[in-house]
Parts: structure tokens; sequence; C-alpha cells
């Protein structure tokens, strides 16, 4: 059986690494993952973390087990009765590094021989400093990184907790938003609410950019002169009565949409701190469940409950009923929501009824699991 040995300092984990280990488990019989320790270098996070982190990537590769060692590599591999050692190398910067390595390695006279993979196009630029440099300025990661590597760079790196909170139509998103805003506050917990519905707003009313003014003047070409109002904003009465009876054209605003939308959620989540709830209907649906990390609220209330808070709202009986049909239902949500979450090993999915009104005591519940769950502490 021949067993190799792949180290790297993993601050943190990435896809990049992730590739390396998966094609070398695919050549060789046994993969050692070894996580160093550089007592020149300054880690983001502590080895415990590494390790844990690079045990969760590699669970479904039975043939794989993670270490950490100290020292050099080649020394591990001897003491370990390990002939070879994988490297990956990015470009002509990389490969010449590992081959000075792997001379510096010869130089002990182990016998140690050095199998160098290239990274595959998509991660050949991926590494964990630019990671890090792009979750600094609120940039998006999960292109990069796991899910739950994505959750612990938040958390170390800008202080944010990123919870989604979503539901039908009418059934109080808002309403439980504000309540743990309020409760955090009292509880010494700082909790954010960010609905992402009024970013949209800006963008198709007020925001003057020109891609903006360029996104507004798309939709008026899409779906025709009707929803554009004098002062070129959108009119979003008109515009939704299109869309929420069309799951097509819904679509098409969806695709409009993301990138801007996305664009300017970044800015609103700059400098904050605490629990961010990203408050919105379309979480699951819309394909937004990784901004949250699968960590969801998903919010229900009774049907009729549901039917007169929406006529409050100024909407007829048709209307009503194209905007319930024209999103999943509870159930079709915590499904997604649930298999999402068994897909990536990774979330979490808290149930709310709001049929009657919320007391304290049940809210302050919920928001003591959620900060348990991120190992936050709460003022009793």
């Amino acid at each position: 059986m021949t067993t190799v040995l792949y180290g790297f300092s993993a601050d943190p984990i990435h896809y990049g690494h992730i590739d390396i280990i998966s094609r070398a488990a695919a050549a060789f019989d046994e993969v050692v993952v070894g996580i160093g320790v550089n007592p020149d270098k300054k880690y983001l996070f502590s080895l415990e973390e590494r390790v844990a982190m690079a045990q969760r990537a590699v669970v479904a590769m039975p043939q794989v087990r993670v270490v950490a060692f100290e020292g050099l590599l080649v020394d591990y591999a001897y003491e370990h009765g390990i002939s070879v050692v994988v490297k990956g190398a990015r470009g002509s910067t990389d490969f010449d590094y590992e081959l000075l390595l792997h001379q510096v390695g010869e130089s002990q006279q182990y016998g140690i021989d050095t199998f160098l993979l290239p990274a595959k196009k998509e991660y050949a630029h991926v590494s964990s400093t630019i990671v890090k440099a792009i979750q600094k300025e609120q940039g998006l990661v999960q292109g990069y990184v796991p899910l739950f590597v994505k959750q612990a760079l938040e958390a170390k790196m800008v202080g944010q907790y990123m919870v989604g909170i979503t539901g039908e139509i009418g059934v109080g998103k808002s309403y439980v938003s504000n309540m743990l805003v309020e409760r955090g506050a009292m509880r010494g917990i700082l909790v954010h609410n960010i609905e992402l519905d009024h970013i949209g707003h800006r963008i198709l009313d007020e925001l003057v950019e020109p891609v903006y003014q360029g996104l507004r003047q798309s939709i008026v070409r899409m779906f025709g002169s009707e929803v554009q109002l004098m002062d070129s904003k959108i009119n979003r009465k008109v515009l939704g009565e299109m869309v929420f009876d069309d799951a097509e054209k819904l679509q098409q605003l969806n695709a409009l949409m993301e990138k801007p939308l996305l664009m300017r959620l970044r800015r609103e989540l700059y400098g904050k701190k605490g629990i961010i709830l990203l408050n919105a209907a379309l979480l699951a649906e819309g394909g937004l469940l990784e901004l949250c990390n699968n960590n969801v609220i998903v919010v229900d209330c009774d049907d009729s409950l549901q039917r007169e808070r929406l006529q409050g709202r100024g909407l007829a009986g048709q209307q009503i009923e194209r905007r319930i049909r024209s999103q999943y239902s509870f159930l079709e949500k915590k499904n997604m929501i649930s298999g999402v979450i068994h897909q990536h090993a990774q979330g979490r999915m808290w149930d709310v009824d709001t049929s009657a009104s919320l007391d304290l005591t049940y809210v302050d519940g919920l928001l003591g699991e959620i900060t348990n769950y991120f190992g936050l502490e709460m003022r009793t």
C-alpha cells in the first residue's frame, strides 16, 4: 500500500487544496494531509481550527486522514515511513519553489520523492491569501471555499454571523426580524436586519450610478414601456403584476437583478458586526442560501391570517393568490433548505410560527439558540 503526504498550512483550506487532495486520493492508496506550523508565520486560525476545517473538507474521502505536524515536511514523512510527498503547483513560480523544496528534501538523504500536481485552470488563481483579502473587503468567497470555511472567515475577520430569514409573503418575516433586533439590543447582542427587497426597491427607484440606470433600461426593454415612470424609475406595482403571474418573467427579472443586488448587499454589510439577518422571501428558490451559509429561520403563519395581512397591504383576492403561487410554500422552502444543508453538511434551520403574537420568552429562546450555534455569549 502506497501512502503519500500532502502538507500545507490550510489558513484556511480552499477548493484548490481540496482538489489536489482528491486527485492524490485517486492515484494512491492513502493520503495523509499534514497541517504545518511555521514559527515565522502569523496565522489567522489556530492549528486546532485549521485541522478541524481540513477534517470537515475531506470527510467524504475515507482514504484521507488529517494530522498536525511541526518541523520539516520530509522529517515527518521519514519518521512515518512515507516515501512520497504530494505538492500542488499553480504556475511556474510555484513549480520553481517546489523544485527547490524537493532539492532541499533530497539533501536530507531520506529517499523521499515528490509527486507534483498542476492546479486545474479554475483553481490556478486561488490561494489562502487571496481568499482572506476578498473576505476582508466583504467580497464573495463561496466560490473559493466550502460554506463552513466561509462562515469561519466571516466570524474571524469581520465579526459577522449570517442568518437568513424567509417564508411566504405576508407571514411576518420583518416582524420576527425586528423582534430579534430589539431583544438582541436588550441582551447585549448586535442584530442587524437587512431586507433584500428594500435593496431591490432602491435599485429600481433611486440609485443613480450608471450600472443601475442601465439595469432599469434593460428592464424596460424586456418588460415594456408600461413599467417605466416619467422620472425613469420603475413602476414596481406594474412590474410586480407582470412577474408574479408568470414564472418565466419572474426568473428573467431575478437574473437581471442578481449582480446589482449582491453588489449593494456587500455595501450594506460593510462595517456591520454581530448577527446579520438576511431577510428575503425568495432566499431558497432564488439560490441565495450560500449568502447565509444555509443558516435559515423559516417563518410561517395560518393561511387565513396571511391573506388578511395581504389584504391590509391593499392587495385584492386574485393578486393575493398570484403572489402566493409565485413562491414556494412553507413546506417546499423547508424541504429545499433541508436538502441543501444535507448536501453541504453545513447549516441550521429554525421554524417560527407567527399565527399568534410572539412573546418575549419565545424570542429570547430563539435568539439564545442562534447565539449558542455561533458560540456567542448573550447577557442574561
